[in-house]
């Protein structure tokens, strides 16, 4: 699939409805739903996959889905983790836990650039989307979600944690 600019914009526009009602349909949120069709149309557009002209509407519903999912599974982990951390825990387990943050706080400040470690705070800490992110930073969409990505990624790789 190699779209010209305007040929890419026509598919956008043509498909950008339908992908937003499953997203919204799925996540419930407006901004959780247009943060998913973003990606989808973003990584269309940068890795160009080879879909046939006729299954290309099939393929995008099928990435928004994913996308979705996606979201769904962080946000799970999410409450996951806010439920264990309001929990009643033992010291030992606290004792764990700020040992756990501690690692955290320094891989983050000795393996991150400070814009990765922006990027990280306003998505996760001041839960603001990627178009927020990227409008606070004057940078894409799809350069919040590089960002992020590649964060988790070294995060996950010096703490040896399993994705």
């Amino acid at each position: 699939m190699d779209y010209s600019k305007q040929e890419f914009e026509r598919l956008f526009k043509d498909s950008y409805p339908h992908m937003y009602r499953m997203a919204f349909s799925m996540v419930e949120n407006d901004d959780d739903a247009k943060d998913a069709v973003h990606q989808v149309f973003a990584k269309v557009w940068r890795y160009k996959p080879q879909v046939a002209e006729d299954s290309i509407r099939g393929y995008l519903l099928a990435s928004t889905k994913n996308q979705c999912l996606h979201i769904l599974r962080s946000q799970q982990l999410q409450r996951q983790m806010e439920e264990e951390m309001q929990r009643g825990t033992t010291e030992n387990e606290s004792d764990e836990r700020e040992e756990l943050l501690r690692q955290l706080q320094q891989v983050i400040d000795n393996n991150l650039t400070e814009q990765d470690r922006r990027v990280l705070s306003l998505h996760y800490d001041n839960q603001m989307t990627y178009k927020e992110t990227a409008t606070v930073l004057g940078i894409s969409t799809s350069a919040v979600n590089k960002h992020i990505t590649r964060s988790l990624a070294k995060i996950r790789s010096s703490l040896k944690i399993a994705k």
